[in-house]
């Protein structure tokens, strides 16, 4: 697995080998990580007692649904809308299986844009994401580089040490491997 894989728009996700993917929580069997992303995540929330407040909300993605996905949000929320915040089919970091969305738990959890505070137990999430291998994939100021727009609840795993890394430099994925 190299967990260091750039997709966005530039970069096509090429790969159509299923994955070694594996439930990031028995409560939500259809939402996957690749087996060594989930069980961070799993490390991480135990630490945490992160899932009694958070709510995983999209894991790995096929291309089909990730089509549907970018094809309903063109429908529902039009094509700016989409832009910033869906990436294409065949562009979308979920596709990897080391890309996963949270949401603060709550009644109505939105699957596009979940409510992922800077405050509480996802601020404490975010701190010591990096030393289980996650990172804020889509911070704020960087949409230029990313080419998305600041998504707070949208974290990627890239390993031990790079999280680290990638967070104390301030750095986002594309600047980091560059």
């Amino acid at each position: 697995m190299n967990r260091l894989i750039l997709v966005n728009r530039q970069y096509p996700y090429t790969i159509h080998v299923r994955r070694d993917l594996a439930p990031v929580l028995p409560a939500f069997p259809h939402i996957l990580l690749e087996r060594e992303a989930a069980h961070a995540l799993s490390r991480l929330m135990e630490e945490l007692d992160g899932w009694a407040h958070i709510v995983p909300v999209s894991g790995w993605r096929s291309f089909a649904q990730q089509q549907r996905i970018y094809l309903d949000s063109l429908r529902d929320n039009g094509r700016e809308f989409t832009k910033q915040f869906v990436a294409l089919p065949g562009h979308s970091e979920h596709q990897t299986g080391l890309a996963i969305d949270l949401g603060l738990r709550g009644e109505n959890v939105d699957f596009i844009r979940p409510n992922f505070p800077y405050e509480g137990i996802c601020q404490r999430f975010r701190e010591l994401a990096p030393a289980y291998g996650f990172i804020e994939r889509y911070p704020a100021g960087k949409e230029r580089v990313t080419g998305i727009s600041h998504e707070p609840w949208h974290f990627r795993y890239v390993g031990i040490p790079h999280g680290e890394h990638i967070t104390r430099q301030g750095l986002c994925l594309e600047e980091y491997l560059a």
